[in-house]
């Protein structure tokens, strides 16, 4: 089965694709003075903009990794995903408190998509 990278670099590709299954790489907002709300918004930005890339939508995700550098800004980061998500298809999902690659980083995301 063949495998597409989309956005491939040295260390990473922003999507692979195998067979009917669209991998996303963790996304994270171009700016990161932004509150966890706009972070959230800007990462969900990127993950369409993938996802279309790859042929599909966030309408066919199958799962969902979220990453917030504390906790406590689950809910402010909740308020932007459930406006985002496509009401009745909402994917599994998991959600850590974790220290991110750069102190200012508030979310991460990154999901797995049918085509």
């Amino acid at each position: 089965m063949e495998i597409e990278r989309i956005k491939a670099g040295p260390r990473m590709s922003q999507a692979v694709i195998h067979g009917n299954i669209v991998y996303l790489a963790g996304q994270v907002a171009d700016d990161p003075r932004a509150t966890v709300a706009e972070q959230t918004r800007q990462v969900l930005a990127k993950i369409d903009g993938l996802l279309g890339e790859a042929g599909t939508d966030k309408s066919k995700l199958l799962f969902a990794n979220v990453w917030l550098s504390d906790i406590s800004t689950f809910e402010e980061m909740n308020t932007v995903w459930d406006a985002w998500v496509t009401p009745g298809q909402p994917p599994a999902r998991a959600c850590v408190e974790s220290k991110l690659a750069h102190p200012q980083l508030k979310v991460e995301i990154s999901v797995v998509a049918a085509r």
